[in-house]
C-alpha cells in the first residue's frame, strides 16, 4: 500500500483579484512540466529558452503559507509559479566553456535552457551520495544552495572520482583537466542543515 496525498488545486487559479497561480514540476533530467501534465516527457516539457530562463532566476525557496507541498516558488508579475521537484530544482545538464576576458572558464548549464542559465563549475565542492549514486553541485541559496547533477552527466563525471575511503563513502577526491581536487563537501552538509 503506497499512500499519496491529493493537493489539490486548478491551473491559473485566481486566490485574490489579479493573482494567478500556476503549478509546476522539475524532474530528475531538469525538465519543467506542468504539474498536472499526465504524460512527463521531452514533448511535454517547456523548451522555450528565454521563459525557462526568467522561470529559473525567478525561483527561490516557498516562504509563503500556500501549497506547502510546493517547495519553490518562483513569481513573475502577478502570476505565482509553485513548483515541485523530483530532488532538486536546479537541475545541471552539460557543462559550457565561456570566454570571459582573456580566460576561458568552466560553467555548468541547468535546467535546458542552453548557455542562457549557468554557473561557475566547482570541481572542488562536487558530492556524490553513495547510497543513491546521485551528484551534487552548489546552487544558488535563494533555491536551497544544492543543485542535482543530470545522471548522464554524473555518470561522466563519475571517472573522476577518488574513493579514498572505499565506494561506501563519499568520494575523496576529483580529477579534473588534470587537477586533482580535493573534495570539500561541508556547503552539501550546511545546506542540508539549514533547509
Amino acid at each position: 500500500f503506497e499512500y499519496s496525498r491529493k493537493i489539490h488545486y486548478i491551473q491559473g487559479q485566481e486566490p485574490e483579484p489579479k493573482i494567478r497561480e500556476y503549478f509546476y514540476y522539475v524532474d530528475h533530467q531538469g525538465m519543467l512540466f506542468l504539474d498536472d501534465a499526465r504524460m512527463k516527457n521531452f514533448t511535454s516539457c517547456f523548451k522555450e529558452k528565454k521563459f525557462l530562463k526568467f522561470f529559473f532566476n525567478q525561483l527561490r525557496l516557498n516562504t509563503t503559507e500556500r501549497y506547502r507541498d510546493f517547495p519553490y516558488i518562483s513569481l513573475c508579475g502577478r502570476e505565482r509559479n509553485f513548483v515541485r521537484c523530483d530532488d532538486y530544482p536546479f537541475v545541471f545538464t552539460h557543462v559550457v566553456k565561456k570566454m570571459t576576458k582573456d580566460q576561458e572558464e568552466t560553467h555548468l548549464a541547468y535546467n535546458n535552457a542552453a548557455d542562457l542559465l549557468t554557473l561557475n563549475f566547482q570541481p572542488e565542492k562536487m558530492f556524490m551520495l553513495p547510497e543513491t549514486g546521485r551528484v551534487y553541485h552548489p546552487a544558488p541559496e535563494r533555491v536551497g544552495s544544492i543543485g542535482l547533477v543530470r545522471s548522464k552527466l554524473a555518470i561522466e563525471f563519475s571517472k573522476y572520482f577518488v574513493f579514498n575511503e572505499g565506494e561506501t563513502k563519499p568520494p575523496t577526491h576529483f580529477i579534473y583537466e588534470g587537477t586533482k581536487y580535493e573534495l570539500d563537501t561541508s556547503w552539501y552538509r550546511e545546506a542540508i542543515k539549514m533547509h
